[in-house]
């Protein structure tokens, strides 16, 4: 084996670079590339200036080249040698150019083309690294090897995206059931009254489970795309690694530009909107319906102005005249006579009533706990806080992402204060006529905590309940 291999290396070295066949009247240039006489000479005929190296691409300045008398015995031995490489077997494995006519023993390094020895010496490639053919397909085989490893994961990392987005088609199902159940069982007590409101509400959520199905089902639908174009990419890698230099080197720039243009799809994260409904405050059952929400709301001592007296039982507050010297608190209001309650809600539904009685300034409502305390009379109008207020005589305003007066029809003397944490809604009713004042829709994404400015007057205000007028 060591002995054919060893000829094999004979006939190789006894070969032209240029035209493959064995060497005719060989001459050797000063660089130590062997060539035929009549290959080189039509290699640099229509050169001037540099006479480059058609294998290592060294520039000559003289057009110089000795004959090698030895190298010519060692080829006619050659000739004379049977082994198994056969000349017609080496030129198979080289295609013809088709421009010159010359066999394609080259690759340009920045094109990434194969290209015969002509090629690579015009303007196009004259200055890009051009280097033998056998040289390239090994670099270029070794890279495509190592990208198989990161295609594989690719693919595996795709497959279980794809199995998560099938699996999040059963989840929504069962939350979208989930959801129709609860929404059905709220609509149960008042279902004579509520039926219109519960069928629009069921009729928009299979709106959007259709629209949602339907998008998740377009987004599988391209992960599954996405994953054939991978297999496909990963199953022509392997094929063009077991393939001849040439093959491989002739396909490697389409492989590499596909390879580098692969865009991952976007993942298509859905949340299902949150149905409830708002019950209109003329309801002669609201008592009964609202008693469940009932939250037991005392006021935080930690945050009232050092003037406000509160009571023991922590229910009512007022305006009083001496100043009480107290420890800096960051939480405290020290510029505005307001406080807050000592309760945060972030989850579920909650109701308290408070009695404004007849002061002629008051503001009600719910705030983040990290809202400014540096105000003296009006809240700056910003996120984070939603109330209704008195502001002299018959004019109420609405505080929240904008300030709006508000005209109720009846002056209210109990305000009713409805949190819904889950549906991100706060409503406000005036309880002498049992009207809805305002409600706000803001996304309550914090905890908050019950709000209470008290104004400068020597009224109360107080913390009831609906059980207060049933006693």
């Amino acid at each position: 084996m060591e002995f054919v291999t060893g000829l094999v290396h004979l006939q190789e070295e006894s070969s032209c670079p240029i035209c493959l066949d064995y060497l005719k009247d060989p001459v050797t240039i000063n660089c130590g590339h062997n060539f035929c006489r009549s290959c080189i000479n039509m290699m640099w005929k229509d050169l001037d200036d540099t006479f480059p190296c058609p294998v290592c691409r060294f520039c000559f300045h003289n057009k110089s080249f000795r004959s090698n008398r030895q190298l010519s015995n060692l080829t006619e031995i050659a000739k004379r040698l049977q082994v198994r490489r056969s000349k017609r077997k080496r030129q198979e494995e080289y295609s013809m150019c088709e421009k010159h006519n010359q066999f394609l023993t080259l690759f340009c390094g920045k094109d990434l083309e194969v290209l015969c020895t002509q090629c690579s010496f015009s303007v196009q490639h004259k200055k890009h690294y051009i280097y033998p053919i056998k040289k390239a397909a090994t670099f270029h085989r070794k890279i495509l090897e190592y990208s198989i490893e990161p295609l594989r994961d690719n693919v595996e990392r795709v497959e279980k995206v794809l199995s998560l987005q099938t699996s999040k088609i059963v989840d929504l199902k069962k939350k979208v059931e989930d959801r129709r159940e609860e929404i059905i069982s709220e609509f149960e007590q008042l279902q004579q009254f509520l039926q219109n409101q519960q069928e629009a509400l069921l009729r928009q959520m299979d709106d959007e489970e259709r629209d949602i199905l339907t998008k998740l089902n377009e987004n599988q639908r391209t992960f599954s795309g996405h994953v054939s174009t991978l297999k496909h990419l990963l199953k022509e890698v392997e094929c063009r690694c077991v393939q001849s230099e040439l093959e491989l080197l002739t396909h490697v720039k389409g492989i590499y530009n596909r390879y580098q243009n692969l865009t991952y799809p976007e993942l298509f994260v859905f949340q299902l909107k949150k149905y409830g409904f708002s019950l209109p405050p003329q309801y002669s059952g609201l008592d009964r319906i609202i008693k469940p929400f009932q939250a037991d709301v005392m006021l935080d001592l930690e945050t009232a102005h050092p003037q406000l007296i509160v009571s023991e039982d922590r229910k009512s507050v007022r305006y009083g005249n001496k100043k009480k010297h107290l420890c800096y608190n960051p939480r405290r209001f020290y510029l505005c006579p307001a406080v807050l309650g000592s309760r945060r809600f972030n989850s579920g539904r909650h109701y308290w009533e408070v009695e404004v009685g007849n002061k002629p300034k008051w503001t009600l409502g719910v705030c983040r706990d990290c809202f400014p305390r540096n105000w003296r009379t009006w809240p700056v109008v910003e996120g984070g806080f939603w109330a209704i207020g008195r502001y002299i005589e018959s004019i109420y305003v609405i505080l929240g992402g904008k300030r709006t007066q508000l005209l109720p029809v009846v002056r209210p003397s109990r305000i009713g204060i409805f949190l819904d944490c889950e549906l991100g809604e706060v409503s406000f009713y005036n309880m002498n006529d049992r009207s809805l004042l305002y409600n706000f829709n803001d996304c309550l994404i914090e905890a908050v905590c019950p709000y209470f400015y008290i104004g400068v007057d020597s009224e109360p205000l107080k913390i009831s309940s609906v059980t207060d007028d049933e006693q």
